[in-house]
Parts: structure tokens; C-alpha cells; sequence
């Protein structure tokens, strides 16, 4: 069953502070390319940005911060730039899950692992069963995810939960099998680097989420241009179906 209810069913519960931010983070390769540096660089600058974003997260009291990392349709790029960010993957665990252990982050990563190299995903358990009971800030790292890939995956496993079930499918059937079911909903949407779409990033789960778009580079945005989102967000209506004028009306009017 999961643990938070859809927004296309129920309201959801808003506040100031966004429970949940997704980030595309998007610009590496043009970040270093501007400096004349290999990609690679750019997506070393990237991790350090990560650790930045982890700890703006904790300071600011949100709750679930999701990163799309490398996609399902990032096995595109040259194999060259592949295979160093594979092991830039594999270093960025072997160092990072000491410090988010010690600061009370759960690490989970999200998507079909099952194309990574058997090094890579060995780490990925090791670091989701150390950090399991940690509650200050829950971090996925989507790899080898996309959307489509998500809710695929789900309906196969909702088939194979209730293979007696012929048809009368709802949504509350699907969702514990997504991958992102034991989060709620993403509130803020960020995707850096100029690009405003949402490339095949929690298809199913931003339904509702607020979408915040900037030009610039990822290696860049630091605290103060991640502020800048929180407070576009702050300034949104969400009315999640609703009239501006149900907003303000009294729970008993």
C-alpha cells in the first residue's frame, strides 16, 4: 500500500517549505565545455553541487530530495563519457555514505539497476542498508530511471500482485508499485541548464508539482539561486482543481 495519497484523489496537505524537491540537474557538459575542460569535469563539479543541495535540504527542513542522475536514455551518450560516470558513481558512494549517515540521510536510488555492473550495484545495497533507519532527509537518486519505464514496471508488478483481477483497475492499484511510493508527491520541480521540459522524469508523480525552470548550468546553482526557487514556490497558487475563491473560504462557510 503507499504510504501518501495522490493529488488526483485527495487534497494533499501544502506549506511553506516544500516537502519534497525533484531536480533534473542539467548543464554539466556545457559547464565545463564554457572552460574548455573534458564533460568529465563538469560532472565531477556536479557531485559537488550534490553534497551543497543535501545540506541546503536538512538547513531548510525539507523532507525528500530527488535527483535525476543519469537516465534510461542516457546510455545514448558516448561510452566513453558513460564509463566515467559510471565510475564517478561508484566513488561518489564509496566516499559520500559515511557523511550522510552521520547526518541522518537516507539514500535510496531508483530505476533498473539491473544494467549496472555488479561492483556498482553492490554498493548501492550496502548504502541503502546502512542509512535504512535514517529520518532527516530521504534522497533518491534516480539511474537507469525514466517515466515510462516506471509505470511499466508497476502495472507488470500490479498484474503479477492480483493475477486473479480482471479489469476495474484505479490508481490506488499501481501506486505501491512505482517507484517512488514511499514518498508523497514532488512539490518543486527544478530542471537547471535552460531546458524546460521535463524528459521523461516522475511521469506519474508530477501531476500536481510546481515547475521551476532556470538557464542556469547546474555546477552554478548554488543555495541562493535554490532559495530563488523556494520562493517562486512560495508565490504559487495551488489550487489542485480548485477555484481561487475556494482557496479563502472558511471550513464551515
Amino acid at each position: 500500500m503507499a504510504l501518501f495519497s495522490s493529488s488526483t484523489r485527495q487534497l494533499p496537505d501544502t506549506a511553506v517549505v516544500p516537502r519534497h524537491v525533484a531536480v533534473i540537474m542539467d548543464g554539466n557538459g556545457r559547464w565545463a565545455k564554457k572552460r574548455f575542460l573534458p564533460r568529465v569535469a563538469g560532472h565531477v563539479k556536479g557531485v559537488e553541487l550534490v553534497r551543497e543541495m543535501v545540506r541546503a535540504c536538512l538547513e531548510r527542513g525539507i523532507q525528500y530530495l530527488t535527483l535525476f542522475a543519469f537516465s534510461s536514455e542516457n546510455w545514448r551518450r558516448p561510452q566513453e563519457e558513460v564509463s566515467l560516470l559510471m565510475q564517478l558513481f561508484v566513488k561518489a558512494l564509496e566516499q559520500e555514505v559515511e557523511k550522510l549517515d552521520r547526518n541522518g540521510v537516507r539514500l535510496r536510488v531508483i530505476g533498473d539497476l539491473s544494467r549496472f555492473e555488479p561492483r556498482l550495484q553492490e554498493l548501492i545495497r550496502q548504502a541503502e542498508a546502512k542509512t535504512a533507519a535514517n529520518t532527516r532527509l530521504n534522497l533518491s537518486i534516480a539511474a537507469n530511471y525514466g517515466g515510462r519505464w516506471d509505470i511499466m514496471q508497476a502495472t507488470n508488478r500490479m498484474l503479477a500482485a492480483q493475477p486473479e483481477k480482471r479489469g476495474g483497475w484505479e490508481e490506488s492499484d499501481l501506486e505501491p508499485h512505482l517507484a517512488m511510493s514511499f514518498a508523497p508527491e514532488p512539490d518543486l520541480f527544478i530542471r537547471t541548464g535552460g531546458e524546460e521540459r521535463i524528459s521523461n522524469f516522475l511521469l506519474w508523480q508530477l501531476a500536481y508539482t510546481e515547475l521551476y525552470f532556470t538557464p542556469m548550468l547546474w555546477p552554478d546553482f548554488n543555495t541562493v539561486e535554490f532559495d530563488k526557487a523556494i520562493v517562486s514556490f512560495q508565490q504559487r497558487e495551488r489550487r489542485f482543481g480548485r477555484t481561487s475563491e475556494q482557496l479563502t473560504e472558511k471550513p464551515n462557510a
